[in-house]
């Protein structure tokens, strides 16, 4: 029992942590690409220092095999003038030059092995790096679109609105001005009655012609249209 309560804990902890996971998908990959970008630039720096020690190496070799040559010239002079004792000490000389440059050969050839395979890691790592960064962009893209559909990024940052919430105070904005402008038209309206009562007022005391005829104007036109017809 205690053992199913134990695996029971660690599938609880194990779900969990998955689920963190996949909610922080994002911030992980964006800290696990600056790990990954971090790491190459440390193996960049170590191709470098391969690439100096492999020149330093380069440059020691040519030195020594430079001296080697030199003290050849000089040893045989003193084996054709018969000086032993000094053309042996020339010659023990040549052996500790050709030791130190048969090294100075192994290390380039080391060097140049190891600085082949860094750049071969190198290039790959860049190539893997730069298709990381494609993707995170385009998931980062994605998330957001993907928020701004559901309506979810208020929840994810709370001083943004959404689209439904922008949407909703257009059509208030609307709203209030339609009834704005009905309001203005109403009064447009009554100022356009009060100013047609005020002219009506005039016209009926005689100043200024009528604005509309009156039973007196009919019944003065019939009898004139009666009067030429007889």
């Amino acid at each position: 029992m205690f053992k199913m309560f134990v695996t029971l804990f660690r599938g609880s902890v194990a779900e969990a942590g998955e689920a963190i996971a996949d909610r922080n998908a994002l911030l992980i990959l964006d800290q696990q690409l600056r790990d990954a970008t971090a790491a190459f630039d440390r193996a960049k720096k170590a191709l470098a220092v391969a690439i100096a020690q492999d020149q330093q190496e380069s440059a020691r070799f040519a030195a020594t095999k430079g001296r080697v040559v030199d003290l050849e010239h000089r040893v045989g002079a003193a084996l054709a003038a018969g000086d032993e004792i000094l053309a042996r000490e020339g010659a023990e000389a040549i052996a500790a030059l050709e030791a130190d440059r048969d090294a100075a050969a192994a290390a380039q050839a080391l060097f140049a092995t190891e600085i082949l395979r860094l750049r071969r890691h190198l290039a790959q790592a860049q190539a893997r790096i730069a298709e990381l960064d494609r993707g995170r962009r385009l998931a980062r893209a994605s998330e957001a679109v993907r928020e701004m559909r559901r309506g979810r990024t208020e929840a994810a940052r709370p001083h943004e609105a959404t689209l439904g919430e922008a949407e909703q105070t257009l059509k208030r904005l609307r709203e209030r001005q339609i009834q704005a402008e009905a309001a203005d038209l109403a009064l447009d309206e009554l100022d356009g009655a009060a100013t047609i009562s005020v002219t009506e007022k005039l016209a009926a005391r005689g100043y200024g012609p009528r604005l509309k005829p009156t039973a007196d104007d009919v019944l003065a036109r019939l009898r004139g249209q009666s009067a030429a017809t007889a």
